[in-house]
């Protein structure tokens, strides 16, 4: 670093606990620490089973359970999680889930400003976030506001051990997508270029591990170590490029969010690479490859994760109307300018797995 380089890192104010075990011991002395006596929890359906085991120590504390889970969260799911806290007359939030658990909760936050306790059970990154997502008829916006950043955050890695493998791994490429990104977003500086190679490292290391076996719980520690750190970063130098072409794709063709960022990202670091300088080979360095945009690719590949955009629900025909949607979003903040037709190829490639190399 230079003597001459300047920076600012706006750190965001929030209570992390790591640790195995810890949902189960923690929770009611976390609710106590925001004052909150009336919670609503929110858990999807994939996610009663964790929340079954965790809510009954709670008590009468928790007045109801929000399970009308959504990805991308619809407008419609946003109003009737809100209009359900507010029939209850909560003072907290309690979520226990992935992202569009998180994601929910935080709509609700947003419109009446009640204290969030998240409980990851993926690697989303949503928990440590203060950005909010709300899909409107097939378009999907997204914004800043502290209100919605989980003031408590309870990382166990335990409660990610029965994540089947598929998920596990397309969750942690999504956490890799927001670390990447945030080595070329306009407020990245210094202190979250360094989060993000360590938890592209963490991430890569878990990834490659629960590959080779499923059950290996330290990989699932590593991946939520990875995860936090993602979120970490991407909460401070915000989104880019690529979030822009997965929010779009997901709002317009309800495309699985995690895996859609799996199969896009390799394509936008090889459009942005050239740009990123001796972060570039920091990057490859850490994924554990000679070059970042390949050894990306070559990793989602080694982990079984999805190559194609076809292969998570997207049809060829649909790639002009996903041409227009984001392109309707220049410009687009980038290190590397880009225009429609930059759009155009990125897809195209994604579309069909074209090789990055």
């Amino acid at each position: 670093m230079s003597t001459g380089t300047r920076f600012t890192y706006d750190a965001l104010p929030g209570r992390i606990l790591f640790g195995e075990g810890l949902a189960g011991t923690v929770l009611a002395d976390e609710l106590d620490r925001l004052g909150c006596r009336r919670v609503l929890a929110f858990a999807g359906e994939g996610e009663r089973d964790i929340a079954d085991r965790l809510l009954p120590p709670l008590g009468e504390r928790v007045v109801g359970v929000f399970d009308g889970v959504r990805m991308h969260v619809p407008a419609e799911v946003a109003e009737a999680a809100t209009a359900r806290a507010r029939e209850l007359e909560v003072d907290g939030l309690l979520c226990i889930g992935g992202g569009s658990t998180t994601g929910t909760a935080k709509t609700v936050a947003r419109e009446t400003g009640l204290p969030i306790l998240a409980v990851p059970t993926t690697y989303a990154g949503s928990e440590v976030t203060p950005v909010w997502g709300l899909t409107t008829a097939a378009r999907k916006e997204t914004g800043r506001d502290l209100r919605v950043l989980p003031r408590t955050v309870v990382y166990d890695p335990q409660l990610t051990w029965s994540l089947p493998s598929a998920l596990a791994v397309a969750s942690g490429l999504n956490a890799m997508a927001h670390s990447v990104e945030a080595l070329w977003t306009e407020a990245a500086n210094p202190v979250t270029t360094s989060l993000a190679i360590e938890s592209v490292r963490a991430l890569a290391t878990g990834l490659r591990a629960i590959a080779a076996d499923e059950g290996d719980r330290d990989a699932r520690t590593a991946l939520t170590y990875g995860a936090y750190l993602a979120g970490s970063c991407f909460a401070v130098a915000g989104s880019g490029l690529h979030h822009k072409i997965c929010h779009a794709l997901g709002g317009a063709f309800d495309l699985p969010h995690a895996e859609t960022h799996a199969t896009v990202l390799p394509h936008v670091l090889a459009f942005n690479a050239p740009t990123l300088g001796p972060v570039a080979q920091r990057l490859a360095e850490a994924i554990g490859c000679d070059d970042a945009a390949v050894g990306l690719s070559h990793l989602a590949r080694e982990v079984g994760a999805p190559q194609r955009l076809t292969d998570v629900g997207m049809r060829p025909d649909d790639l002009d109307e996903a041409v227009d949607v984001i392109a309707a979003k220049l410009p687009i903040h980038n290190p590397r300018p880009v225009d429609r037709g930059d759009i155009a190829s990125i897809l195209a490639a994604a579309l069909h797995g074209t090789e990055t190399c």
